[in-house]
């Protein structure tokens, strides 16, 4: 009987199956990203400081890769998923199968972690829920630039830590260099988002990544905020749209610009004059 059901459950086709991965992935990352937000915040620091936030999407980064990574690669972030079709590495008919694998578990994150701090949420707001002001909680779905923070400044702090995002993560698997260690990639991912977040939030809370931000915020608009969430901020929502993807093309460029050109053109010429090439594995 279960293997009926099992059979009459399994999905053949491939890019439904990288849809669903990426859904389950995005779910995972942004469920323990948003809750250690939402405990921050509605615990007026009584229960976790910024570090919680930086280890909470940490921890969320590092399991989403172990589950989405053997079926979809991973991407768990638009800007990424652009940059593959971008490069030719992932077909552009696979490019909407994954934007709404991403975006559905993003939304799906942020309706649960609403759930599941709703009555913090009223006791915290009274009701109010809004988007600025001394019990704002917006911040809790999505990314707001600081109030001291220019324009120009608020984009070029997402585009550098989009850029750091990649070249960390080209890094990491770069077969041709100094790549980790089989089986560490997902950790130490994670560990990277950490170190971002450690380093690089103080000015707009590291979006770094559309799928992180956008339908959060479309959540929100929905739940009780209100369309202020796209008005807030100097209409600030479409910047962590953008900026992590030119920040994500940039980081690529660095990447090959500095590195992997020049170790191509290494192992070509060693081929050439016939001298034995040592391939890290």
């Amino acid at each position: 009987m279960l293997e009926k059901i099992q059979k009459a459950l399994t999905i053949r086709s491939g890019t439904i199956r990288e849809l669903l991965a990426e859904a389950l992935g995005m779910f995972i990352l942004m469920v323990f990203g948003l809750s250690s937000v939402a405990q921050v915040v509605l615990g007026r620091g009584d229960f976790g400081q910024h570090l919680s936030i930086n280890l909470g999407f940490g921890i969320g980064v590092t399991l989403g890769i172990h589950a989405a990574g053997g079926i979809s690669g991973a991407h768990l972030n638009a800007a990424i998923t652009l940059t593959h079709c971008i490069l030719g590495n992932l077909s552009w008919r696979k490019l909407p199968a994954y934007l709404i694998g991403q975006f559905l578990g993003s939304f799906m994150a942020a309706a649960t972690v609403f759930g599941l701090y709703y009555d913090a949420l009223y006791d915290y707001t009274k009701g109010n829920f809004t988007v600025t002001g001394p019990t704002a909680t917006a911040s809790i779905f999505s990314t707001y630039p600081a109030p001291y923070v220019s324009f120009v400044g608020g984009f070029f702090t997402e585009f550098m830590a989009t850029v750091m995002l990649l070249l960390g993560i080209l890094i990491i698997h770069d077969e041709k260099n100094n790549e980790a260690l089989k089986g560490t990639q997902a950790l130490l991912t994670g560990i990277l988002v950490l170190g971002i977040g450690l380093g690089m939030g103080l000015n707009t809370g590291y979006a770094i990544n559309p799928s992180r931000d956008l339908p959060p915020r479309v959540f929100t608009a929905i739940a009780g905020w209100g369309m202020d969430v796209f008005k807030a901020g100097d209409h600030w929502w479409w910047v962590p749209l953008t900026a992590p993807t030119l920040g994500s093309l940039a980081g690529v460029l660095i990447h090959k610009l500095f590195i992997d050109f020049h170790n191509q053109s290494v192992l070509e010429s060693g081929n050439e004059k016939g001298q034995p090439v040592v391939e890290t594995s």
